[in-house]
């Protein structure tokens, strides 16, 4: 059994930290050396991308860790963990760190991952004409025909660009392949579909 299979099957086919039960993966909780059903745990979309700080953290999501903080998963602990402390600016997060306990070599892996910052720094996104959150890999719709720098292209309104790239350093920006050509278009000429 492949070990993606017997973390769905421990989790009920469930987020381990927050139960849901949407766009749920496989997460390899850093930093490892190899994947084990220790030091991995599924969560579902919501709790990956504010985890890895593509999304604003929202402190009522994490309610949910005043129950996961308890669980016996080692990986699951040291998320637990993780996130109550970038959340230690709420009391109930604090109240929760301070019953929370982990053994000595928990406490190394949990403090290994550095980045241990509150979350005050804003986090940017890439974010489409309506305020849709982009990622690598989504299908985005143009709402405008655009004119393509330096080429003959002409980008028509309504063209779907499958499989986008976001650009690093510019969230405005988005790289997608038309008519065989790789472009870069501005994310408020696009509408996310699906």
């Amino acid at each position: 059994m492949k070990l993606e299979e017997q973390l769905l099957k421990r989790s009920e086919n469930k987020c381990e930290l927050c139960e849901s039960a949407e766009a749920l993966t496989l997460y390899e909780v850093p930093p490892q050396s190899t994947s084990n059903e220790d030091n991995c745990i599924i969560i579902c979309g919501k709790c990956l991308a504010q985890i890895d700080k593509k999304e604003t953290l929202d402190s009522k999501h994490w309610n949910c860790l005043t129950t996961s903080m308890w669980s016996e998963i080692p990986g699951v602990q040291v998320v637990s963990w993780r996130m109550l402390n970038r959340l230690s600016n709420e009391s109930w997060a604090m109240d929760s760190l301070d019953m929370m306990y982990l053994d000595e070599e928990r406490m190394a892996w949990a403090k290994a991952a550095g980045g241990l910052d509150h979350d005050t720094d804003t986090v940017e996104f890439h974010k489409d004409s309506l305020g849709a959150l982009l990622q690598t890999g989504d299908t985005v719709v143009l709402i405008k025909s655009l004119d393509v720098k330096g080429s003959q292209l002409n980008a028509k309104m309504g063209t779907v660009v499958k499989n986008i790239r976001l650009v690093d350093n510019n969230t405005d920006q988005i790289e997608g392949k038309i008519e065989g050509q790789v472009i870069v278009i501005l994310t408020k000429y696009v509408r996310k579909q699906g």
